[in-house]
């Protein structure tokens, strides 16, 4: 059959914004943050319980067992991770009857109207290099869970204790992951425990460290979750399209290794800092807002790692502010996602009050406006976002194939369904990379938000008005209801309610498209 290029066309769009973009943002289950105190001008706990209650953020974890904080958290439904410090590891060890002191005083005496859902006995111990912490941190854990037992709380609290990633002695590839040897059976007997009991296996991957060792900008596009060529794993040929999968998976291979299949695992922490010292590489608000916005995404979007897919694992950012009293590079006391006055230092959508939208026939540009002050540390306001743009998003003219490659890789990695260009889907037919990369980056443009921002890859693609559904292929796009996405002769009509790819300002944006956009055949 005989082809033909897309009609040449121009359309001009403009897009105004002088604000951070907000978008919708449901409460879910998976998505926690951490709340350190090394600093002297947190907010009031009444305060922070508020604004977490302001926000989909549904776990927060402490470091040790703040009573003021627990206490300002009651009643409001948000699970609580408490800490026993290391220093406490080796009196919860030796004497259970401290343990059940300790249980007694941090636990007992605030639940259930705090929901206390899980204790960690200790921080990052098994590589602390102290010998006599590590022999006792499973004797300490094993007394905190039997006074917690004693209490008929088993099975509804549990116990655990969180690694850094340094557990590992091999990481990479993914699927080479193990733990260090020199644990030996000490390892083995913890997982067992935490087998026994359900607890999970809590870690800290930080993608910003990874890029700290290896400054190129590709490894930079690949822990921000970027499009990006995507790293093969050589052992299991899995392709890794973000570092966050890739070091979450390591953790899992090791598992696996060990026969401990079954035991889940949790991320405690991790982040990006916003500012650091002049010689911190990549310590700026662009790579923490994308990090953490994109992060929050993929969670969002439950397609999981490679190896655990169909679900997200839980996972703690950090941090809810910055602690100004934190020792090292300025980037240690710059994670914060909330100021002290719970203003944010950057917007990752997180907020409820970002939800509501206004159904409308037809989406329309928003007028820029000031973004408000709060009028009380406890009732932040957020700038108001723009309205969802409509139309399907393409490449531009003259992209590359290999960002094409690029692009192509980056949306089918976030979780869309890629059937439609795979043999025998309605969409494979031309067999080119230019028609599939058209197709998945828009049908993750149409699912991600439909926003300025879920439409650029780099800046490499732009949006039309011009439907470039042909024969049995069909583009879902075109139309919004209520800020959701109304497919149009689609067999996948999921929306999300992730938050943007990336975060960019626009003042006026004209995308341009002169000639063959993509080449297609001509619809009969």
């Amino acid at each position: 059959m005989a082809t033909t290029s897309v009609n040449t066309s121009i359309f001009i769009f403009l897009f105004v914004s002088l604000q951070y973009s907000i978008y919708s943002a449901n409460a879910q289950s998976f998505i926690g943050v951490n709340y350190g105190q090394v600093a002297d001008n947190l907010p009031p706990p009444s305060a922070t319980a508020k604004l977490l209650q302001s926000t989909a953020i549904e776990k927060v974890r402490l470091y040790g067992a703040d009573p003021a904080m627990i206490k300002a958290l009651a009643n409001t439904g948000i699970g609580i991770v408490i800490g026993a410090g290391n220093g406490d590891i080796p009196a919860l060890a030796s004497d259970p009857n401290f343990a059940g002191q300790w249980v007694g005083s941090n636990v007992l005496a605030y639940y259930p109207a705090s929901k206390i859902i899980v204790v960690n006995v200790g921080n990052e111990v098994m590589t602390s290099g102290d010998q006599n912490l590590i022999s006792k941190i499973l004797p300490a854990m094993q007394n905190v869970q039997n006074a917690i037992n004693a209490a008929s709380l088993g099975g509804k609290i549990k116990v655990s204790t969180v690694h850094s990633m340094a557990v590992l002695t091999q990481s990479d590839p993914p699927s080479s992951g193990a733990f260090d040897p020199s644990f030996g059976d000490t390892m083995k007997a913890m997982l067992a425990f935490q087998r026994s009991t359900g607890s999970p296996f809590m870690i800290n991957p930080y993608p910003f460290f990874a890029y700290r060792s290896d400054p190129r900008p590709e490894t930079l596009e690949f822990c921000l979750f970027q499009p990006n060529a995507g790293r093969v794993d050589s052992g299991s040929g899995i392709k890794y399209m973000n570092m966050f999968d890739a070091q979450v998976d390591a953790i899992r291979a090791a598992l696996n290794a060990m026969g401990f299949k079954d035991i889940e695992i949790v991320v405690a922490e991790t982040g990006w800092p916003y500012k650091g010292d002049p010689n911190e590489v990549g310590t700026n608000v662009d790579n923490a807002r994308a990090y953490n916005g994109n992060l929050i995404n993929h969670l969002r979007s439950m397609v999981g790692t490679p190896l655990m897919p169909g679900k997200s694992v839980d996972t703690y950012i950090f941090a809810l502010y910055d602690e100004d009293l934190k020792p090292g590079p300025a980037s240690e006391r710059a994670f914060g996602l909330f100021n002290p006055d719970l203003s944010m230092t950057y917007d990752v959508g997180l907020s409820k009050s970002s939800q509501k939208t206004t159904p409308t026939p037809a989406p329309t540009p928003v007028t820029p406006t000031t973004p408000t002050t709060p009028v009380t540390p406890t009732t932040p306001t957020t700038p108001a976002a723009p309205a969802p743009q409509g139309g399907w998003c393409v490449p531009k003219s003259g992209v590359s194939d290999a960002q094409l490659q690029a692009n192509l890789d980056y949306a089918c990695g976030q979780g869309i369904d890629c059937s439609f260009i795979q043999p025998g889907g309605a969409c494979f037919e031309p067999n080119t990379l230019a028609s599939h990369a058209a197709f998945a980056m828009n049908l993750l443009y149409q699912t991600a938000g439909r926003n300025p921002w879920n439409c650029n890859f780099s800046e490499t693609a732009c949006l039309t008005s011009s439907n470039p559904s042909y024969n049995a292929c069909n583009y879902p796009g075109g139309g919004t209801l209520s800020g959701r996405l109304v497919a149009q002769g689609s067999g996948n009509s999921s929306t999300s309610g992730a938050p943007p790819k990336r975060l960019y300002y626009f003042l006026t944006c004209i995308c341009i498209i002169v000639h063959n956009v993509v080449s297609m055949p001509q619809s009969l």
